[in-house]
């Protein structure tokens, strides 16, 4: 009980070298490749829900945008990975450090942008002031459309380092107040135990919905780009 609560979200550290980039890369090893003519189940599962999940994100895109494709799958391959795997007892999980998630969401939000303005100059300009606005009301309206486009990216790491994070804490506290509780009340830490396995069984729902959630509005950004 007297562990510090925030010591699992510090980068774990060998011989004074930090292991994040091991950690980041590890989650790659989970989705072999297979030159088999008939695949196993496990590579067929995978191959199923990839394209479940393309065919419904990628689906309201144009030639352009499904460009993307491949970038957005291995981007919810990633994340997704990266936050079941952190659900293991006594490992990292990289994307409660929102310098990561930062790191993953400004460049896709300023090449979704880019593209915009790239290929759609003048519809990406009309976002910033909206038809039929009054006159004294425009340069209000342009710092506030600026400002919320800037935001965007902030928005999408802060929702997923929070969410992974206080899901950790709730694991972490409700998994101390169990073993404080053993030695009280037997009655009162089974209730607690129970209470703990169905927050982890939430937790695995919140690692895979998270993955989607931050690809998918990836996704909507770069379909209002392109």
């Amino acid at each position: 009980m007297n562990e510090n609560l925030f010591a699992s979200f510090i980068t774990p550290m060998i011989l004074g070298l930090p292991l994040a980039t091991l950690i980041v890369m590890f989650p790659s090893m989970l989705f072999p490749t297979s030159n088999r003519l008939v695949n196993n189940r496990l590579i067929s599962l995978q191959q199923w829900a990839l394209q479940l999940v393309s065919k419904q994100m990628m689906g309201i895109h144009n030639a352009k945008g499904q460009m993307w494709a491949l970038m957005l799958m291995s981007l919810i391959l990633f994340i997704g990975s990266t936050n079941l795997l952190g659900l293991l007892p006594h490992s990292f999980t990289p994307t409660t450090q929102l310098s990561m998630n930062l790191g993953m969401a400004i460049p896709l939000w300023a090449g979704a942008v880019i593209t915009g303005f790239r290929n759609k100059t003048k519809a990406s300009l009309a976002h910033f002031l909206p038809q039929g606005t009054p006159t004294p009301l425009i340069p209000m309206l342009i710092i506030i459309e600026t400002i919320s486009l800037f935001i965007q990216p902030i928005a999408l790491a802060v929702r997923l380092t929070a969410n992974i994070t206080a899901g950790h804490l709730l694991i972490h506290l409700i998994g101390g107040a169990t073993l404080a509780l053993m030695s009280i009340s037997t009655t009162t830490a089974l209730i607690t135990f129970i209470i703990l396995v169905l927050l982890t069984i939430l937790e695995f729902a919140v690692a895979m919905i998270q993955a989607y959630v931050f690809t998918l509005l990836v996704s909507l950004y770069l379909h209002d780009n392109t």
